[in-house]
């Protein structure tokens, strides 16, 4: 890869992943292409003022992807789940895999899930490792697969915001129950590291993460970030299976399995040191 000349295309651009593997890369005088449906929008603006060329596709929509690979050298791949719908997300990963093949992109990346590989039977991680399998199954000259856990950013998602506004972090997860996490920005110096060191990391599979907190833990961490006693509730598992079957299931595994990464060894191996959650919470806005 020659830096500054051949172009990498990121997906989900105005997203969170694909932000801020953007950033990082045009961080770094790397020549990108982001790709978003919305290229009037202030994200796509400030990616546009970084040095971002802004191309208008839609996962969704072939020609718009068969425009948007051509003569692109790497291609970063993002999907959103609860945008798409398990199947919706699998289909999009496949096309923009296959799509990037039959262009003639030299190195992919895939956006996966921590522990896609396990068999954990939950539907939103079981998709992706069929992903992961179709990208394997291609012959790119050379790809990485990423792997992040569950996003420190969720904190900040319409899911908990509104309670922790409240004072208070609900979850359906059992207190002594340690969840693996990390930042986002952390994605985005893996997703550089993947292009920069493409020839090392051809072929990985890499499960990335950057603390472990149980609830309460996390909960001590947000209170003292936001300045205000934040306590954790236990929603039951019922109540979430209401609002999602899929998420239930996640939470449920979370309680039983739960994540892996050696968050040590991965650091040491890769040289990437990740924000831990008090560093990440004293970055944000609690008020």
């Amino acid at each position: 890869m020659k830096t500054g000349k051949d172009t990498i295309l990121v997906t989900g651009a105005t997203g969170q992943q694909g932000g801020a593997v953007a950033r990082k890369l045009l961080a770094h005088g790397h020549k990108v292409q982001a790709m978003t449906r919305k290229p009037d929008s202030g994200a796509a603006r400030a990616l546009a003022a970084l040095g971002a060329g802004i191309v208008q596709g839609d996962l969704n929509d072939a020609a718009s992807l068969e425009r948007a690979v051509q003569g692109v050298w790497g291609l970063f791949a993002v999907q959103n789940t609860w945008e798409a719908g398990v199947e919706g997300e699998e289909t999009q990963g496949k096309h923009i895999a296959e799509t990037a093949k039959k262009a003639g992109v030299q190195h992919f990346v895939y956006s996966s899930v921590g522990s896609a590989g396990r068999k954990t039977g939950i539907p939103h991680f079981d998709n992706k490792w069929r992903v992961e399998e179709t990208v394997r199954g291609l012959g790119f000259p050379s790809y990485t697969i990423l792997r992040p856990v569950f996003f420190m950013e969720n904190f900040l998602a319409p899911w908990f915001k509104p309670g922790i506004d409240q004072g208070q972090l609900m979850i359906g997860l059992k207190p002594d129950t340690v969840l693996q996490m990390i930042a986002v920005d952390d994605i985005g110096s893996y997703g550089l590291l993947a292009f920069e060191k493409h020839d090392r990391l051809n072929g990985l599979e890499i499960d990335i993460a950057g603390d472990e907190r149980t609830m309460p833990e996390t909960t001590r961490i947000l209170s003292q970030a936001a300045g205000r006693t934040i306590e954790f509730v236990r929603i039951p598992i019922e109540e979430v299976r209401k609002f999602s079957e899929d998420f239930a299931i996640m939470l449920e595994w979370f309680d039983r399995v739960g994540y892996s990464v050696n968050i040590p060894e991965l650091t040491k191996e890769f040289e990437v040191h990740p924000a831990k959650l008090d560093e990440w919470a004293a970055r944000q806005s609690w008020s």
